[in-house]
């Protein structure tokens, strides 16, 4: 006689239901090979889109059984128990995905994978455990400056800062991608015994799994279910100038005509923080920029494009304060003074507490985008640098705001993607096709509004250029393909010494390889806002030598450049990305993290030492491979003693093709 079904299992269009006490747990398909699964302890599970793109309609195989269920959609198959328990498994093989370990006490109820901690207000405290797996490996998470490629044992925060980026989607080596759908500030603990995803304030669990044959196919998913990066413009692929800061129209068209006497390559120009009259006016000091639509106009004919920097931060002096305080567009403060960070604005001059803009208020980022409109695209300015947009405030207490969304603990990470969303939104009511803004932080989604994200304020040191690498490429793998740092770093060069001198050269040569070639900085010594000159030119002969040949071959690089960047809009493959991304079959490679593919072609080996003019590489088997400057060969699967010269760093193109790293 078989035993009755489990009577706490349902199925609902096309859904898998569990419900047990006071707990409702729907698990659901969501694309391709991909299940979203959602569970609260409220009334209902609830149907935020933070992220999550409508998904193609599916049709999944569920059996329920006399022990557990199933649902199976294309590669992936959950197993849900009688208990609540889940596990996913690779619906072909067999194999075991990722899992949630048994309660420790089978007989008690209220020991779960899952556990609920009543907040005020409907919230709780969410904890979801998942049980580790042996050799495991994990990517993504955004980019953390911890100098990691693989974040097995760490402790990875969910909130922005300044050089911390989160986005809480993870790739992992077993074969699977896991989006925390979830933009509330907590963290996820990738320990040795168990996997945790926190949630210091949220209404429900939801997550969204994929699983794939290859890492390209899951974050093909992935884009899918979040979105698709736009083909980046063809401009946006050259040399960007920028430096803290131009303090007026003259000085910046003086650099833009130096470029053009010198015959060097310029794509994009950057006009930093403080040309405004005061923050929260958006919009030109006239007594600096007094001709912004004719500037914008001269730097078009020299084939340059013009970027400003815009923050969410608004004065209390300006009228843009009284006008989005009335409308009930200001981020506020649960206690006390109604004010988010003390920084130096224009008028007055000196400190004043700013306040922020609720980018989560759809009446917010339209008010946003027409004094944008007003301020800067009246004159032809179409691209914008979203600084300081995690957003920044201090001291940072998340629970201390209140957004049109909820409170700072359990939407706050989500401001940067709605603020990149009110530029692309208000572009493309312009028709403005050609779309890209850069912004130091980000959340998942953000790569479908055009956003390009830099690495933050980091020191000019050798230390914070190794941990550029790792970073980079995790972001890669976390759906952002348009990535850049502060070529130089950002704090404390010094153009004259011979350190700076060299690692502004290093790091111009890994600046090249990276999907946005962007010269930035505050160098010192140098006024407050206006640090030390910051062009290619200013940093001694030797380097501007070298220097001036890396601008050049990134313009030679364009058209294999554009090639990767098509392939990152249409499958959501980084342009930047580790070894073991093309080559999954060669162990050796998940162990190197110095190195790097741009593109499938083209290997990269940065010299991140001071004094380093040698180093050891490591060339990936399955392909032979040329060096790009001798062109001795090599064969793959092998380590070579590699020669690097101030003038050059090791680079290895992948036999077969041909990539114009040498001048005809």
């Amino acid at each position: 006689m078989s035993k009755p079904k489990p009577s706490n299992i349902t199925i609902s269009k096309k859904n898998l239901i569990w419900r047990s006490g006071y707990e409702t747990l729907v698990i659901q398909p969501w694309g391709k090979d991909s299940l979203r699964v959602r569970a609260t302890r409220g009334s209902q599970v609830l149907d935020h889109d933070w992220c999550l793109l409508p998904p193609e309609p599916a049709s999944p195989k569920i059996e329920i059984q006399d022990s557990n269920a199933t649902l199976t959609n294309g590669k992936i198959r959950l197993i849900l128990s009688a208990d609540g328990g889940l596990t996913f498994v690779h619906a072909l093989s067999g194999r075991i995905l990722l899992a949630e370990p048994p309660p420790p006490l089978p007989d008690n109820p209220h020991v779960s994978a899952r556990q609920f901690k009543s907040l005020p207000g409907d919230l709780f405290r969410i904890e979801v455990n998942f049980a580790a797996q042996p050799g495991e490996r994990f990517y993504g998470l955004g980019q953390h400056q911890h100098g990691l490629l693989d974040q097995k044992g760490c402790v990875i925060e969910l909130s922005q800062r300044n050089t911390e980026v989160s986005i809480p989607f993870l790739l992992s080596s077993m074969g699977y991608g896991f989006l925390w759908h979830n933009p509330a500030v907590g963290r996820v603990e990738l320990g040795v015994n168990r996997t945790r995803w926190v949630a210091k304030a949220a209404r429900q669990v939801d997550f969204w799994i994929t699983c794939g044959d290859t890492l390209a196919e899951i974050l093909e998913h992935y884009a899918d279910a979040s979105g698709h990066s736009p083909a980046l413009p063809a401009w946006a692929a050259g040399f960007w100038q920028c430096k803290l800061r131009y303090a007026s129209q003259q000085e910046l068209l003086d650099v833009a005509r130096e470029f053009q006497q010198r015959g060097l390559p310029l794509d994009v120009i950057v006009i930093d923080g403080g040309h405004w009259t005061m923050m929260g006016d958006w919009q030109f000091d006239p007594d600096r920029w007094p001709d912004p639509a004719g500037m914008v106009q001269e730097l078009e004919a020299m084939g340059v494009k013009t970027m400003v920097s815009v923050w969410p931060t608004v004065n209390a002096n300006s009228p843009s304060f009284e006008a989005l305080l009335k409308k009930g567009c200001l981020v506020r403060t649960e206690r006390g003074v109604a004010a988010t960070s003390l920084m130096i604005d224009t008028k007055p001059s000196g400190p004043v507490y700013l306040h922020l803009y609720d980018a989560m208020h759809p009446g917010a980022r339209q008010f946003i985008w027409e004094k944008i409109r007003q301020g800067y695209y009246q004159h032809g300015v179409k691209m914008f640098w979203l600084d300081a947009n995690e957003p920044e405030f201090y001291p940072t207490d998340y629970d201390h705001l209140r957004f049109y969304l909820g409170s700072g603990m359990e939407v706050g990470n989500l401001y940067p993607q709605l603020h990149q969303k009110a530029f692309y939104d208000g572009l493309r009511s312009e028709g403005e096709q050609e779309i890209i803004t850069l912004g130091r932080s980000a959340w998942a989604g953000s790569q479908r509004y055009g956003a390009a994200v830099w690495s933050g304020d980091i020191p000019s040191t050798f230390e914070a250029l190794r941990a550029q690498l790792p970073a980079g490429l995790n972001i890669g793998l976390s759906g952002i393909p348009w990535w850049t740092t502060d070529i130089g770093g950002f704090h404390g060069g010094d153009p004259c010494t011979p350190y700076f001198q060299e690692l502004i050269v290093r790091w111009f040569q890994y600046g090249v390889f990276c999907p946005i070639f962007r010269l930035h900085g505050y160098r010192s010594p140098g006024a407050l806002w206006t640090g030390a000159p910051n062009e290619p030119w200013s940093f001694g002969e030797r380097a501007y030598a070298i220097i001036r040949e890396l601008l050049f071959l990134r313009q030679r690089m364009k058209p294999y450049i554009l090639e990767q960047m098509q392939a990152a809009s249409l499958k959501g493959i980084p342009p930047m990305r580790p070894l073991f991304f093309d080559f999954p079959h060669d162990p050796a490679c998940a162990a190197i993290e110095d190195q790097f593919m741009f593109g499938p072609d083209l290997l990269v080996a940065p010299v991140l030492y001071e004094g380093q003019r040698e180093r050891m590489v490591y060339l990936p088997a399955g392909t032979d491979w040329t060096d790009a400057y001798t062109g001795e060969q090599h064969s793959g699967g092998t380590w070579t003693h590699t020669p690097a010269p101030l003038e050059r760093l090791p680079l290895f193109i992948r036999a077969g093709r041909k990539l114009p790293i040498l001048p005809e």
